[in-house]
């Protein structure tokens, strides 16, 4: 077997490595661990940035749902107070109406007392007249004028009390 493996060089290539990985541990190990290094405390820090984004993004919509909710509820007040405030005119409307309507119907009584009293004045009138002339004629010219009227007066004024 001498002949197939040759020690010397097995040696060698040994040597060799155990050198290569001293040179490359004392050289070249230390900066790729370095900057394995960095690179992790890069993506831990990228982390720990996208953590605290989270935290800042769910602080602002907690704030933004409050805003929300607090101006709902003013909205619903708003309605509230306007719906009371439309009551209210209504109530105003409905009052001022009433007043109206009321006031026509005195206004309404009032002219129907006057058209009444104007009315029982004609008929009177219309009575005195008829009765004159009813008097007249059984009369006929037994009775002077100023009796006529007076006997006539006398006529309506009983008639007026048999109401």
């Amino acid at each position: 077997m001498n002949g197939l493996i040759d020690i010397k060089l097995v040696l060698t290539q040994i040597l060799g490595f155990l050198v290569m990985v001293w040179i490359l541990g004392k050289f070249a190990w230390g900066p790729v661990v370095q900057g394995l290094e960095a690179r992790r405390q890069k993506i831990a820090g990228e982390f720990a940035e996208g953590e605290r984004r989270k935290q800042e993004a769910d602080q602002l919509k907690a704030k933004y749902e409050q805003e929300l909710r607090g101006i709902e509820v003013q909205a619903r007040q708003r309605i509230q107070e306007g719906v009371a405030e439309g009551q209210r005119v209504a109530e105003e409307i409905k009052a001022q109406a009433q007043r109206d309507a009321q006031a026509r119907l005195q206004r309404a009584e009032e002219e129907v007392a006057l058209e009444r009293d104007k009315a029982k004045g004609a008929i009177r009138e219309q009575v005195i007249g008829l009765s004159i002339r009813t008097a007249e004629k059984i009369l006929r010219a037994k009775l002077d004028d100023p009796a006529q009227r007076k006997l006539a007066s006398e006529f309506i004024d009983e008639v007026g009390t048999l109401r």
